[in-house]
């Protein structure tokens, strides 16, 4: 128990100093770096990235989704409803989730660059990442472009520490928060279409099934709420797009399943949902 509280420690030590290193940009700039490594700097990110280090080590993922909340809150404890869904549409194919709130392609790329998918070894890649970074405020051709960047810096890594995996790049799903923004968003996605390949990187879109041409949400498909994060209907039309290329790829979903247990939001846990 003292040796283990002992790693602990110096585990956290490690990631303080990593973030401490990551998050001071350099003087006098304010451009946007979206393919630059930033760690997060608030505490319950570094505890949730200790925790997916650990998911990570377990191994049995031959599926590895990767993004912000609209990836977390899928396959999270502290969203049960959804985990429900996720365990209902992935069991057998060995999927795990290693997605984190708030993440901006900047962040998800310092996970993947600090352990977060060394030695996984996944099959499949599923990434969706971006929307943090276009934001509720206009941003115009320079965020497009930081972000679109941003995302193609997440697929090379991806591509670099599982070779042998395939990637499947999921469109930034529309948002109507600010229906102003959905012109970067088209233009980012038309973007990074290009990234793939049809073979190792391969690109889906279920946005025609999310909203109209011009993004606005058919009902029911987003959080009423905040008109950002997908409902059980919204995800079941990403899961309905994906179940075919995993069965593509790995066969029908095994009786069995070897994916390490699911994580939550660590601030969550004794208050209820996060």
């Amino acid at each position: 128990m003292r040796h283990l509280r002992r790693s602990f420690a110096i585990a956290c030590a490690a990631v303080t100093a990593s973030v401490t290193l990551s998050a001071q940009a350099p003087s006098g700039t304010t451009q946007r770096q979206g393919d630059r490594p930033l760690a997060r700097s608030d505490q319950n990110s570094q505890t949730a990235h200790l925790e997916l280090l650990e998911k990570a080590r377990k191994g049995g993922t031959d599926v590895y989704f990767v993004g912000d909340s609209i990836v977390r809150r899928w396959g999270a404890l502290d969203y049960p409803e959804l985990l429900a869904n996720w365990k209902a549409n992935f069991f057998g194919w060995n999927a795990a989730n290693f997605g984190w709130g708030a993440d901006r392609t900047e962040n998800i790329l310092w996970r993947l660059e600090n352990g977060e998918l060394d030695g996984v070894q996944p099959k499949v890649i599923v990434i969706l990442a971006g929307t943090n970074n276009v934001g509720a405020e206009v941003g115009g051709d320079e965020v497009a472009a930081d972000t679109t960047r941003g995302i193609k810096a997440i697929v090379e890594a991806c591509r670099r520490k599982a070779p042998d995996a395939t990637i499947v790049l999921t469109a930034i799903f529309p948002r109507n928060d600010n229906m102003a923004v959905m012109p970067e968003i088209i233009r980012i996605n038309d973007n990074i279409a290009h990234l793939a390949d049809g073979k190792r990187v391969r690109f889906l879109t279920v946005n025609d099934r999310l909203a109209d041409k011009d993004g606005r949400l058919f009902d029911g498909m987003m959080n009423e709420r905040d008109k950002l994060h997908p409902t059980l209907k919204g995800y079941q039309v990403w899961a309905d797009a994906l179940k075919p290329i995993f069965t593509e790829l790995l066969g029908p979903p095994a009786p069995t399943d070897h994916a390490p247990p699911p994580t939550g939001d660590p601030s969550a846990r004794g208050r209820g949902r996060g």
